[in-house]
């Protein structure tokens, strides 16, 4: 028995790796003809080198791609080669020969382990390198705007105790409007200057402050301070006004830890969705094993539809994991949920969809 179930498990981890790889290169090839007949005219319009197409865009995007539905493959490739092996009574052999079904799922999770391992260390490590070169390329050659920043009523703590408000920035010409600057201590407002725009210069890489007012106070009096122009160094940056949202998916776990602290520490409005970023990357690596429960189960049987309606049954359920996932950011953006909570929300109603499955598999 321990040689069979050795050759068994070698067989089934054989398979769904190999399905997987299958699956997934096969839909990548797709996707990248239909990307490349989707972008040929931006490349052209903006001259994108051959090299860099090639290097710094697809060689990158492949990854990022296949990270992004791999848990969709999985789930179809389980699927599939489970599907055959029902269809051609090879499970009903295996569990009639004394195999029990949580045995016969042992090498699933062998499998499911492998790429769930390969897939955390992939986005964490591996893919923000990667994504730094692809977004990069997309703001070269492909985006056709600057990014334009709309938030309103900022509001940032740059340094402890240090603040500042800015009504409106204007990315084009890394200009804050309304601008505010407020020092604090122990509770207390030591020092607020007020102006009516503040500008980075390039020349000097400092920022200039335009008719603003300064007031200070100290033992109970107020002075105030009229300046025409200052020049000045804060501990903040153009970028940070004129960043987009995905470039967290350039940043590896531990850059991604320290930019949610500091974005925290300046009360940056985008900090959930950041959080969203962090968390997902281990909740969708943990799917794997979800995913091939469910898909294990549903297709472990002989049924008069076939391959075809487990694999349409597959695509449902994929799919409908993907819409939640989708759901669970608008829980944590919108409805305040907490982003941990609001990501795993997913994984926990379609593991006790996979636990009932199972349950019913076994008898």
């Amino acid at each position: 028995m321990s040689n069979y179930m050795k050759k068994l498990d070698r067989f089934i981890i054989r398979r769904f790796l190999g399905t997987f790889a299958f699956a997934l290169i096969l839909i990548l090839l797709i996707v990248v003809i239909f990307d490349i007949s989707e972008k040929i005219d931006d490349f052209i319009v903006k001259q994108a080198p051959m090299k860099a197409i090639i290097v710094d865009y697809y060689l990158n995007f492949i990854p990022y791609f296949a990270n992004l539905f791999s848990a969709m493959f999985i789930f179809i490739a389980v699927i599939f080669f489970t599907s055959k092996m029902a269809g051609n009574s090879e499970i009903i052999a295996i569990l009639s020969s004394g195999v029990s079904y949580r045995r016969f799922l042992f090498p699933y999770f062998v499998s499911s382990l492998i790429l769930a391992i390969f897939s955390y260390l992939l986005i964490n490590w591996i893919i923000p390198p990667a994504n730094e070169h692809r977004l990069a390329f997309e703001e070269k050659y492909y985006r056709n705007n600057k990014f334009v920043n709309n938030e309103q009523d900022i509001h940032r703590q740059i340094l402890p105790g240090q603040f500042i408000y800015m009504s409106s920035y204007n990315t084009n010409y890394d200009r804050g409007y309304n601008f505010a600057l407020e020092q604090i201590e122990n509770g207390k407002l030591k020092s607020k200057l007020i102006s009516e725009y503040i500008q980075w210069d390039t020349t000097i890489n400092k920022w200039k402050i335009y008719n603003c007012y300064i007031r200070t106070f100290a033992n109970g009096e107020e002075h105030v301070k009229f300046h025409p122009k200052l020049d000045t160094t804060l501990n903040m940056l153009p970028g940070d006004f004129a960043r987009r949202n995905n470039v967290v998916e350039a940043m590896n776990y531990r850059e991604l830890n320290e930019f949610i602290e500091q974005e925290t520490m300046k009360g940056s409005e985008n900090v959930v969705l950041w959080k969203i970023e962090k968390h997902k990357r281990f909740a969708y690596s943990f799917s794997t094993f979800i995913l091939t429960l469910i898909g294990v189960t549903l297709s472990s049987r002989k049924k008069r539809g076939g391959i075809g309606i487990n694999i349409g049954v597959g695509i449902l359920l994929a799919f409908t994991y993907i819409m939640f996932m989708e759901v669970s950011n608008v829980l944590a953006t919108n409805a305040h949920v907490p982003p941990v909570i609001a990501v795993w929300i997913p994984n926990v109603i379609f593991g006790v969809i996979g636990i009932i499955l199972y349950n019913q598999a076994k008898k």
